[in-house]
């Protein structure tokens, strides 16, 4: 049996919405309208996905988001009426893959749940681990993992999409637009500034000094492009 998606809304009526739409596309669906319901049902039976409302009655979306996250992983979507680009920069930096802005349409949330879960298997297609700078940073995809300097990191789905991307061809330049496509799977207006966020995020993981990257350069007025050196095989 499929692993369901986790829909944890306190609006009963967005909730019955968004899951309607899913069990359309052949998703089996739970719903949780309390943060400790949904972790009791997460812990239970690991979800698939999470769609994550913030404004729970009982507890914050975004404490609740790194509580999931330590149960395993998988992707979360997170669904809010703050809309701020701050706002989603603390999302993605709190673990989430996607950001979507309430009042959303349940096809376009559906297609969002499809674009994550097709870069999270994915990222994890590639035939062989990446090497670079002596071994000092470490892309498994057959694992889905990144060890840097002998560490293996928590990283979510997105950002290793995102750097394996990056990693696939040092020294080339990604423009965000690019990497919106290439790693995130869809393109939609201002979706381009969540790169940012992803980017400061991989950054703080995986660089001694962010300030100072190593690995991940920005190309100003441009976008991003990888600069560590690829071990022989």
């Amino acid at each position: 049996m499929q692993p369901p998606i986790l829909i944890v809304e306190d609006d009963q009526k967005i909730a019955r919405i968004i899951k309607a739409y899913l069990e359309g596309a052949d998703f089996r669906v739970i719903h949780a309208d309390t943060a400790r319901a949904a972790l009791e049902k997460a812990e239970a039976e690991l979800p698939l996905a999470v769609i994550l409302d913030l404004g729970l009655p009982d507890r914050s979306g975004e404490e609740l988001c790194q509580d999931l996250k330590e149960l395993g992983s998988f992707p979360v979507i997170m669904l809010t009426a703050k809309s701020s680009e701050e706002e989603r920069i603390t999302g993605f930096a709190l673990g989430a893959d996607d950001y979507v802005v309430k009042p959303a349409s349940p096809r376009e949330l559906v297609y969002r749940v499809k674009a994550v879960l097709k870069r999270y298997d994915g990222a994890g297609s590639g035939e062989q681990a990446l090497s670079f700078n002596n071994g000092t940073l470490i892309l498994d995809s057959r694992r889905h993992t990144v060890t840097c300097r002998g560490e293996q990191l928590s990283i979510t789905p997105t950002e290793f999409k995102l750097l394996q991307t990056l990693a696939a061809v040092p020294g080339r330049t990604y423009s965000r637009d690019e990497l919106v496509s290439k790693a995130l799977g869809y393109q939609f207006d201002g979706y381009e500034r969540s790169i940012d966020a992803h980017i400061k995020n991989l950054r703080q993981k995986i660089e001694l000094d962010s300030r100072k990257p190593e690995f991940i350069k920005t190309v100003y007025g441009i976008g991003y492009l990888f600069c560590g050196e690829r071990d022989a095989v």
